[in-house]
């Protein structure tokens, strides 16, 4: 198999809060690729003393470990789980009650020789090509769809809509959200590969319109694609720096990560 992997912080003097993995069992027996994009909280505090950055590399490592090691459970009860241990880790020194407590989205795939498992939570995404060639997006689509006046203020936000009925879900601290998530089993035959963004990365399709999930995949899909797919979303970020053109973009630069395997 083949695995291409970059992740690249969206400013050089702020720390990325997106997290990256693959793993391959020493039994030489499937694998899987995690994907987390931190949620960057605006001023006014989080409750809690960690930041971003050290609650996604705990959740993203207890995940990894879930993953590998215990195929007796699914991905969403893994995740159930990650998110339990990694609250544990800070329950006693932090508020987890804050609606702003650390939190991250979650794309998530692993394979066996029978079948390929994936999860959504939140807005990365996760794109399987076909044994023909054909590209199928696993979104969660919950955020993008809620108006955009339902935006409008952070504080609106947290009060309505965030890991809340009828708005979205984020991995935080509250391990039911889990069972939220977009999830599901396909044939292993049916999936020649895999990428697994977060949406600094799917701004090429989603903002600025570069091309369709095909086309992306597409590009991500040649020797050296994922470094090619985030050098144009930079460009395309820079030259609409001024004049943001291009709507939904809270920032000009975000951080951006594509892991693409190859099954």
């Amino acid at each position: 198999m083949r695995t291409d992997l970059v992740s690249e912080p969206g400013a050089a003097n702020r720390p990325n809060e997106d997290f990256a993995a693959v793993g391959l069992p020493a039994s030489g027996q499937g694998g899987c690729v995690i994907v987390l994009d931190g949620v960057t909280p605006p001023r006014g505090g989080t409750g809690c003393l960690h930041s971003v950055p050290w609650f996604t590399a705990r959740l993203g490592g207890t995940l990894t470990e879930l993953t590998v090691s215990r195929g007796d459970l699914t991905l969403a009860e893994i995740l159930s789980r990650a998110i339990g241990r990694t609250a544990e880790a800070h329950a006693q020194t932090c508020d987890l009650s804050h609606p702003r407590t650390p939190q991250a989205t979650v794309a998530l795939a692993r394979w066996s020789a029978d079948t390929v498992e994936y999860l959504v939570l939140s807005d990365s995404a996760l794109l399987l090509q076909g044994a023909d060639g054909t590209v199928t997006p696993v979104l969660d689509d919950r955020l993008a769809r809620l108006p955009r006046s339902a935006l409008a203020t952070d504080a609106l936000v947290d009060a309505t809509l965030r890991n809340k009925e009828g708005g979205f879900f984020t991995a935080a601290a509250d391990p039911s959200v889990a069972a939220r998530a977009v999830a599901g089993t396909v044939p292993r035959r049916e999936v020649r590969a895999l990428a697994a963004l977060t949406d600094g990365a799917t701004r090429w399709t989603e903002k600025f319109h570069e091309g369709d999930w095909q086309a992306l995949f597409a590009t991500v899909a040649k020797q050296g694609g994922a470094r090619s797919l985030v050098d144009r979303v930079r460009e395309l970020e820079a030259a609409d720096r001024e004049e943001r053109a291009f709507l939904g973009r809270s920032k000009t630069h975000d951080d951006a990560t594509v892991v693409y395997a190859e099954l």
